[in-house]
């Protein structure tokens, strides 16, 4: 039985169509590539979402026909002793992006006020502190 569409969904592109949209956005990365490049911008993209949400898959998309001289993925495991005893923006501005280059987050710095306290990586009072110097 087919899933009634709803008036809010988009309807689903045939995969020929996915794959020439695909094809049309991979191109306008690789210029927004040269763009970055050329001028020594920075960026950095955060990719926040739960498991199997479609995080991978769609950096796996974007990062498939890019440089990875310019285009940098970046997916931080578990805090150690040591960076636990640190602000934990720390962990992530060692990442950040030199002249010309493109940084993605796979998932962000936000994990501490969910994932890492509800897994048990950081302790009540700095769950709560980090909530409190995060604004």
């Amino acid at each position: 039985m087919a899933k009634k569409q709803t008036h809010d969904e988009k309807p689903k592109l045939k995969r020929k169509e996915y794959t020439n949209e695909l094809q049309r956005l991979q191109a306008e990365l690789c210029h927004l590539q040269a763009w970055v490049k050329a001028k020594g911008l920075r960026i950095i993209v955060v990719f926040e979402g739960r498991d199997g949400a479609g995080k991978g898959g769609t950096i796996k998309a974007i990062t498939e026909r890019v440089s990875p001289r310019v285009f940098r993925v970046v997916a931080l495991p578990a805090p150690s002793d040591r960076e636990k005893s640190q602000m934990y923006v720390q962990r992530y501005t060692q990442h950040f992006p030199a002249a010309g280059e493109i940084v993605i987050f796979d998932r962000s710095w936000y994990n501490r006020a969910g994932v890492e306290y509800v897994m048990g990586f950081v302790s009540k009072e700095d769950h709560e502190r980090f909530l409190r110097l995060c604004p």
